[in-house]
């Protein structure tokens, strides 16, 4: 008769068992940031020629993109100041047309070929006297009625514009402090008027109106005060 077997009587220890299970988790969890990490460092190699020459390809037509982009940048940068010349030199070259223009209109105003033409205001320029209200004006005459005969006369200055909301004419005493009898000219051909007037604070001046009377006729010129402050000569010469 075989003899039974022995048993064996163990105590039921619940710690050791949670000793053991956290044992296991921590051998699991340390083995899956082995197999991380190991993923990471070959991961980070080069996977072979291949790859090498594509990678180099491509950081080869990066920087010739780099070096495109500039190229086209620069370009435009030259092509905009090359416009800005342009722009200037016509800008320069009309304002030198129009100054041959006035010119021409001067001389051919004191040639006159067959015509023969009276007392004319040619241009006004008007300029600021530095921190005042006063403006120095210069008016310049014209005649070929009386070829190599003086005229002479007075010549007045009238300046419509704006003060306070509404239209206002200066006449030539307020513009010259009280004076009334103008001012003297006396030319064969041609002169500069030249004189000085006083404008009001708050007043917005629009148009210059020149008047001219002697010997030679009465003649009346009206500027722009935008194109007198510039010097230009006014498209209605009276004839």
């Amino acid at each position: 008769m075989s003899p039974l077997p022995s048993l064996v009587i163990r105590r039921h220890d619940p710690a050791q068992q949670r000793r053991t299970r956290l044992l296991v988790v921590a051998m699991w969890l340390g083995s899956l940031l082995i197999v991380a990490g190991l993923v990471a460092i070959f991961g980070s190699r080069p996977a072979g020629p291949d790859r090498a020459a594509e990678l180099a390809a491509a950081l080869k037509d990066g920087e010739a993109l780099k070096t495109r982009v500039a190229m086209l940048t620069r370009s435009e940068q030259v092509a905009k100041a090359a416009l800005a010349d342009v722009q200037q030199t016509l800008r320069d070259r009309e304002e030198e047309v129009d100054g041959l223009r006035a010119d021409l209109a001067f001389y051919g105003r004191l040639v006159g070929g067959g015509t023969r033409e009276g007392l004319a205001v040619h241009a006004l320029q008007i300029v600021p006297v530095k921190d005042s209200r006063a403006w120095n004006f210069t008016a310049t005459l014209t005649q070929n009625f009386k070829r190599g005969d003086e005229i002479k006369g007075r010549l007045v200055l009238s300046v419509e514009g704006i003060a306070a909301g509404k239209l206002q004419t200066l006449d030539w005493s307020a513009l010259s402090q009280g004076q009334t009898s103008g001012i003297e000219y006396g030319f064969k051909y041609f002169q500069q008027v030249s004189g000085t007037i006083m404008l009001p604070v708050g007043f917005a001046a629009n148009r210059v109106i020149v008047r001219a009377e002697g010997e030679g006729g009465r003649v009346e010129q009206e500027f722009s005060w935008k194109d007198a402050i510039k010097g230009e000569e006014s498209d209605n010469v009276p004839q």
